[in-house]
């Protein structure tokens, strides 16, 4: 029997929350994006949690040299080290889930080594930024923190 979650109110009332299934992906891909920090970043170092900067949803991943993208990644996000983060958003009720996307995560990973160049992530990060109307300069250093200089990441 999983536990149960609970919100605190300023006031000191609880309100016990309810597990609720949804019908689409997209909603958690928003999430996701709006807030990247639901990604378990605490739970792999809890000493330095990881720092999410998104680079972009729908990120075009390629299967050969100067490609124009064979796959679309829901998101990419790096962490304040650089690494990438592929994350892609599956409905629980997939039945697919435990299979075909563990190999289709493999082959968005091995073709994103090869054949991304940074300009081409750093681009697409520049063009979110200006579709959602943010710094770009302010999104990497929020991610970064204090004591990191963006050229060096």
């Amino acid at each position: 029997m999983p536990g149960k979650i609970f919100s605190q109110s300023s006031a000191g009332q609880l309100t016990s929350m309810e597990e609720a299934g949804n019908d689409s992906e997209k909603v958690l891909q928003k999430l996701l994006a709006r807030h990247p920090d639901l990604l378990a970043g605490d739970q792999m170092n809890a000493d330095e949690p990881r720092r999410w900067l998104l680079v972009t949803r729908e990120m075009k991943v390629p299967a050969e040299e100067d490609g124009t993208g064979r796959w679309s990644l829901d998101h990419l996000f790096l962490d304040q080290d650089g690494i990438p983060t592929l994350v892609e958003v599956k409905k629980g009720t997939n039945t697919d889930v435990r299979r075909k996307v563990v190999g289709q995560m493999l082959d968005y990973a091995a073709n994103a080594v090869a054949y991304w160049p940074v300009e081409e992530v750093r681009s697409a990060f520049e063009a979110r930024c200006s579709r959602d109307n943010v710094d770009p300069g302010e999104e990497l250093a929020d991610v970064l923190g204090s004591g990191q200089e963006p050229e060096d990441f």
